[in-house]
């Protein structure tokens, strides 16, 4: 059975959230203290993280954080509160796939779970509508069936969200995205504001597959518009 980390300290929730996700036929392991839980995800692979942001010992935002700079991409799904927009701003710029309002119900959570994971193991209808299921540039590999990356034969630890910008970029070199189309195509929603959010994948995607960051030569900046991918590689 796939495994899930639920980091949620209001007792209540937890036990709703694990009821949820064991419809969903999810194993659970829980805690109530965010640095227990990075701990815990760091020793653990698992297919989704649930995580509250008021959380003892080291807060969601922290957590998220230490997660993706330890290129742990198990999907993210974040729990805020309705006056924290900002914190939902900040949680996905962060590196969290998706987040959930307080109060939620059951239909609105399990539909959020599925979204994030039926995107991480899919692929884009451009992608999979082209006989190349693997997209090689300049000694960089995409796997789009596997959903891997290598560069110079040595595997790169991409979250799924950088995998979902990356491939989507890569599948159609040349052509320009701008930051709301990003937005819509690869977190599914309609995110409007949420534009800086793609600045900050694209920077760690760069960060890993990029020789030097500040000339990239895989994914460039159509400035005063959005991203492309190098069609000249």
């Amino acid at each position: 059975m796939p495994r899930a980390l639920v980091i949620e300290d209001d007792h209540k929730i937890a036990e709703l959230i694990k009821i949820h996700l064991k419809d969903l036929h999810y194993e659970i392991d829980h805690t109530l203290d965010g640095l227990e839980g990075y701990e815990m995800a760091k020793k653990t692979n698992y297919c989704l993280i649930i995580l509250d942001l008021m959380l003892p010992s080291m807060d969601g935002m922290e957590v998220c954080r230490k997660i993706r700079a330890n290129d742990i991409a198990s999907p993210i799904i974040m729990v805020t509160a309705k006056s924290e927009e900002i914190d939902r701003v900040l949680g996905l710029e962060t590196g969290a796939d998706d987040y959930i309002v307080k109060p939620f119900g059951v239909r609105e959570f399990q539909a959020r779970v599925k979204a994030v994971l039926r995107r991480s193991l899919g692929k884009f209808e451009n992608q999979s509508s082209t006989n190349n299921q693997i997209i090689e540039a300049d000694g960089l590999s995409i796997d789009l069936d596997k959903r891997s990356v290598q560069k110079e034969g040595i595997r790169i630890e991409l979250t799924p969200k950088e995998f979902d910008l990356l491939s989507l970029l890569a599948a159609s070199p040349g052509k320009s995205f701008n930051r709301q189309s990003l937005l819509n195509l690869v977190w599914g929603y309609d995110f409007e504001g949420y534009e800086h959010t793609v600045n900050s994948h694209i920077n760690r995607v760069r960060a890993k597959i990029e020789n030097d960051m500040n000339k990239p030569s895989y994914i460039l900046t159509s400035w005063g518009y959005g991203y492309r991918f190098n069609e000249n590689i």
